[in-house]
């Protein structure tokens, strides 16, 4: 015989990518290394072979691995899924979102992975006062960008690890204190031109509807997966936001959308710097 049965059997790049993307889509969420195991190829050849059918829309690469089309668009997969996901679009939108923030100001920020990139970018900022519901922002505040941070109380979405309940706290007597903010930063879960803001959950839209209404500025956190989607659960209309903040330019019909709704458009491409820390 010319080879061995218990060899690996040799594929042509071609039928290796077709089970490659096959195995992603039936799993879901794989790394290199198992599919390198898998198919008996170098990590290399399957970092080529992912970066290819990424690049073609097969799937969506992730830091170390891949994740299949329905994986990366369901809004409600567990926050350790969401952050390999567009982990470069998040940064870049953090970056900008932090411009934003002023020195000494009070801000507002809902659950999410891209909120969270927001949180560890505010390294260089001073004397801030946070209140969120997202249960990991706390350890992502830089300490010296900090005055005080405070959790929005409720249930908790171990899914998200997110409370749901009011935007609320309550004094020693038992009486409600009203709050307000400087500034609301918001993640989404989708963005449209007719149905503005959405998302999956009826608790989480309605904590991000009341984070708004308590904001003087108001920002949309979206990467552009997001972009011509409706959710279950709508958060606000488009117009409800003073600023729209993505990793690149919306489709033509949103964009339209958006300018005549006033919401001024901040991406990597743009280049605009709104805001300032003051000091």
């Amino acid at each position: 015989m010319s080879a061995k049965k218990s060899e690996p059997q040799r594929r042509l790049p071609a039928g290796r990518k077709a089970q490659l993307a096959a195995h992603v889509a039936d799993a879901g969420q794989v790394t290199v290394g198992e599919l390198a195991e898998r198919f008996g190829v170098s990590i290399d050849t399957v970092r080529r072979d992912l970066d290819q059918l990424s690049a073609d829309g097969v799937l969506v690469r992730t830091y170390g691995g891949a994740v299949s089309l329905s994986t990366a668009f369901r809004t409600d997969s567990a926050v350790d899924q969401r952050l390999a996901l567009l982990a470069e679009e998040k940064e870049q939108i953090a970056a900008l979102a932090a411009t934003l923030v002023q020195d000494g100001s009070t801000i507002m920020i809902n659950g999410g992975t891209t909120t969270l990139a927001l949180a560890r970018s505010l390294r260089q900022h001073r004397d801030l006062t946070v209140a969120t519901n997202n249960l990991l922002v706390p350890g992502a505040l830089p300490p010296t960008a900090i005055r005080d941070v405070y959790i929005f109380g409720g249930a908790v979405r171990t899914l998200t690890l997110t409370t749901i309940g009011p935007v609320s706290f309550r004094a020693t007597g038992g009486a409600e204190l009203d709050i307000s903010c400087d500034l609301a930063l918001i993640g989404v879960g989708a963005v449209s031109a007719d149905g503005g803001y959405t998302t999956s959950h009826l608790g989480e839209a309605a904590m991000m509807q009341e984070m708004i209404s308590r904001a003087a500025r108001v920002a949309i956190l979206a990467d552009s997966s997001k972009f011509g989607r409706q959710l279950f659960a709508q958060v606000s209309e488009l117009g409800s936001a003073d600023y729209l903040i993505t990793d690149t330019m919306p489709p033509p019909d949103l964009r339209d959308a958006l300018a005549a709704n006033a919401v001024e458009l901040i991406t990597p491409a743009v280049g605009e710097q709104p805001g300032n820390r003051g000091g």
